[in-house]
């Protein structure tokens, strides 16, 4: 199957899945039970740009409305970002490192009241190219339409071609960890064969000097 673009001749298989790569992703809701906290986790790349926004709907059949706290943090415990009595809102933060992000919501209760219905959570997260804003792009640089669809798919690519390099430097890691584990456990191996020998011998010449002494053998 191949596809075509106005303006564009027709596009090989390959770029056809690109342009499917960049379909809008789809955003997570969750019920939020009173006095709770649920918190999603994803780990993300360095020097990655990570925008998103969330919404906060009150509970059905009460007068009040929606009560939680966002916070997003990463391993390190680092606040990224932090809103009490969160609603609706977006979001933005670009990451240093490699690591693993959580976004927690908490559900906050007024004091003395009883059990409250769920709310429901929308948040809709985005990093690397889903996170750009294209049509502000198009807008500053005068791009036509074509040129942003191939300006899209150039950091797609771009963002792909990253993701296997460090899937092909983790391998690498592993795979030296491997071999030093291997080399590890092949001296120690030899150690213990050799400690055996040892405790061996030494029983072999014990016994003989206690079957001596008992004059059990010449």
């Amino acid at each position: 199957m191949s596809l075509s673009l106005p303006g564009c001749p027709r596009l090989g298989p390959a770029l056809a899945l690109l342009l499917l790569l960049l379909g809008p992703a789809r955003p997570i809701s969750f019920q939020l039970p009173g006095k709770a906290r649920k918190c999603l986790r994803e780990e993300i790349h360095r020097d990655t740009l990570v925008t998103g926004e969330y919404e906060i709907g009150a509970p059905p059949g009460v007068a009040s409305g929606p009560s939680a706290n966002l916070k997003i943090t990463d391993s390190a415990g680092h606040i990224l970002y932090s809103k009490e009595d969160a609603t609706k809102g977006k979001f933005a933060f670009t990451t240093e490192d490699y690591d693993m992000f959580e976004a927690c919501f908490e559900s906050k209760l007024p004091v003395g009241t009883g059990r409250m219905p769920d709310q429901l959570v929308i948040l809709d997260m985005k990093h690397g190219v889903e996170a750009k804003n294209y049509e502000e792009i198009a807008k500053v640089e005068k791009l036509k339409p074509l040129e942003v669809e191939l300006r899209r798919l150039e950091d797609l690519s771009e963002s792909i071609v990253n993701d296997f390099a460090y899937m092909k430097k983790r391998e690498e890691e592993m795979r030296d960890t491997n071999e030093s584990t291997n080399t590890r456990v092949l001296y120690f191996s030899i150690f213990s064969m050799f400690c055996l020998i040892g405790l061996a011998t030494w029983q072999v010449f014990y016994l003989r000097r206690f079957f001596k002494a008992k004059k059990l053998i010449e």
